[in-house]
């Protein structure tokens, strides 16, 4: 389910933005019939707004490509103003603080300097919209374990999550991410969930794309939110299935390499407000003796799924942030309200897991400072 609390905040955050850019226009305005224009896009994106809620595009039967945009549009909107607002008013006390009200000399050189920091979030969702949104990047690393056999040092493995194949992902976009990932010749790969954004977008598409992954071992996947939010988790399983690829829903499949035995086992998604129950029963599908991957979109789990005895936890859903930026050698981003595994390799113990950036969108359609990511993993004897 959505996160009713960040939603009911957002919208009164936006709505107050939107209220104080609607003063400084209007105060701007040389003639009364300028405002009206104001009105009805203040009217247009509030209404477009509603359409970032999956549940009333439904309800409303809009087409989903429709749907998409307007509802991205809006909220790249609000979120590119609250920016825009918040540097004015920053400035505002700087130019107070410095006299520039006063001094013609300063208020001249604040207003080119503001104009431009201005334009600055304007700049960063174009650049993250139309450049780095699409700029697949291949990351190798290397995952050591002690006591790992000596048949699986060097295993690679590819995983790519969050595809998210809607109105801001083609197929033939995606269709470049897969042919890289086959010209890095996995011995398996995996695919940790959110094929498509919501109902209406292309799944069967999606499917056939994952399809032509190429690896000794085959393609395996585990469910994300996205697929329960559009109620296609049975008919993903079932038609992946029809194509080579086994999404594992609460069960797993051991895989031999040499003499060595690699156990995957996948689980539908678990929401963060099922916490105290995290990975109930998932203890019964370690197999002992065998190396044991855990397939889960949430990477939240990852305490848990380490207390349980999985050697390796593969995870997305956070996009790597989406949007990030590293301020005093700390990366901020919204996914860390929500989870400390928000992207790369984390450790416990001989526990590791690895959280991809993923490949898609989701919100805006935008990516800045985290671009979409194909992982390639080597495991490592320690």
């Amino acid at each position: 389910m959505p996160n009713l609390p960040l939603d009911i905040a957002l919208i009164a955050i936006f709505a107050f933005v939107q209220w104080r850019i609607v003063r400084l226009l209007l105060a701007a305005m040389p003639r009364p019939w300028m405002r009206y224009p104001v009105y009805a896009f203040t009217v247009f994106v509030s209404l477009s707004y509603v359409f970032t809620f999956s549940a009333v595009s439904a309800a409303i039967g809009a087409p989903a490509a429709l749907s998409s945009i307007l509802g991205a549009g809006s909220l790249t909107y609000f979120m590119t103003v609250t920016g825009v607002l918040v540097i004015h008013q920053v400035l505002g006390m700087v130019g107070k603080a410095f006299g520039a009200g006063t001094n013609p000399g300063r208020r001249r050189v604040l207003n080119v300097v503001g104009g431009a920091i201005k334009a600055a979030p304007f700049a960063a969702v174009g650049y993250g919209s139309f450049i780095q949104r699409t700029d697949f990047r291949v990351r190798e690393v290397e995952i050591p374990f002690a006591g790992l056999p000596p048949d699986l040092d060097g295993l690679r493995i590819l995983h790519l999550s969050d595809i998210h194949l809607s109105a801001f992902l083609g197929e033939d976009e995606f269709a470049r991410a897969i042919d890289a990932s086959n010209s890095l010749h996995p011995n398996v790969a995996i695919v940790t969930g959110d094929l498509i954004s919501g109902p209406g977008d292309p799944l069967d598409a999606c499917i056939r794309q994952v399809a032509r992954l190429r690896s000794d071992a085959g393609t395996f996947a585990c469910m994300g939110n996205h697929e329960r939010y559009a109620r296609a988790e049975e008919y993903t399983a079932r038609q992946s299935a029809r194509l080579g690829v086994r999404f594992l829903r609460r069960e797993s499949q051991v895989l031999r390499f040499g003499d060595a035995s690699l156990n995957l086992a996948g689980l539908d998604f678990h929401p963060q407000r099922e916490r105290a129950t995290y990975l109930r029963g998932a203890e019964r599908l370690i197999v002992p003796g065998a190396t044991n991957i855990l397939l889960q979109h949430n990477p939240d789990v990852f305490p848990t799924a380490a207390a349980k005895g999985y050697h390796l936890l593969l995870a997305g859903h956070t996009h790597g942030g989406q949007v990030t930026a590293e301020i005093l050698d700390r990366y901020v981003n919204p996914a860390r309200f929500f989870t400390p595994y928000v992207y790369g390799l984390y450790r416990h113990g001989n526990a590791a897991a690895y959280v991809t950036r993923g490949i898609g969108t989701i919100g805006i359609p935008t990516r800045i400072g985290a671009p979409p990511e194909i992982s390639l993993l080597r495991l490592r004897k320690a």
